[in-house]
């Protein structure tokens, strides 16, 4: 029996594998949050001590504040490799400024100076998140903080980093006494100050995972700097 011809049209096989995309992220969140707090005399910055990625968890002892000089601290969380090298190039050219003024930055020239950093580097910034603190030229405290490129801010108090949406509202709340009713409102002394810092990491690390393990507290006043550390969760 002869076999019928097919009349349909036959095409060639041009079926091909799917795009491939090849990208390629720069930046890494290694997590971390800073919070500071300035009073009339002194001011107060705390940072915990994880560095993770995700859900691993690289070291649960690794600082996030820099001492700048006896007067300034620098807290930094986010991209661990960034706050390196930002750090790095900001020791070189403090020392750039004091050999070449021969006296040691003020607070206020830090944070200019910082601002001045962050804003060149705006095409490709720093994945940071940096809060500056320290005594002003008249010895009262100052909280400086900073958006990626550069734009600051002097206040009072201050939270960023991972947790930074959680404490914040506490901060307005404890500190600023914001949404309070009356007129009693206490001066935010040293004590009280390093209190609270304290208990709004309790909070945050109840609901943050990247924030735990332990808080680093620097308290600076005209005598100088003094260090304190404070477990937190470990989970």
């Amino acid at each position: 029996m002869a076999m019928m011809n097919d009349s349909r049209p036959h095409y060639p096989d041009y079926s091909t594998a799917g795009a491939v995309q090849h990208s390629f992220n720069p930046y890494a969140d290694n997590g971390g949050s800073v919070v500071a707090i300035a009073g009339d005399d002194f001011a107060v910055i705390g940072a915990d001590t994880r560095l993770s990625t995700g859900f691993a968890i690289y070291t649960r002892n690794q600082k996030k504040l820099f001492k700048l000089t006896d007067k300034t601290i620098l807290g930094c969380a986010g991209c661990w490799c960034d706050t390196l090298t930002l750090t790095r190039i900001l020791n070189a050219r403090m020392q750039m400024y004091e050999q070449e003024h021969n006296k040691t930055m003020s607070t206020t020239a830090c944070s200019q100076m910082l601002s001045t950093m962050l804003y060149y580097k705006r095409f490709f910034p720093y994945y940071i998140s940096n809060v500056l603190v320290g005594l002003d030229t008249e010895g009262k405290g100052c909280v400086y903080s900073y958006d990626p490129i550069g734009h600051c801010e002097r206040s009072t108090y201050r939270a960023g980093g991972s947790a930074g949406a959680l404490l914040q509202p506490l901060l307005d709340n404890q500190v600023g006494f914001k949404n309070m009713q009356g007129d009693a409102f206490e001066k935010v002394t040293k004590e009280r100050a390093i209190a609270i810092l304290k208990d709004v990491f309790i909070s945050a690390a109840e609901r943050d995972i990247y924030t735990g393990d332990s808080i680093v507290i620097n308290l600076i006043t005209k005598d100088g700097i003094t260090e304190e550390t404070f477990p937190l969760r470990k989970d």
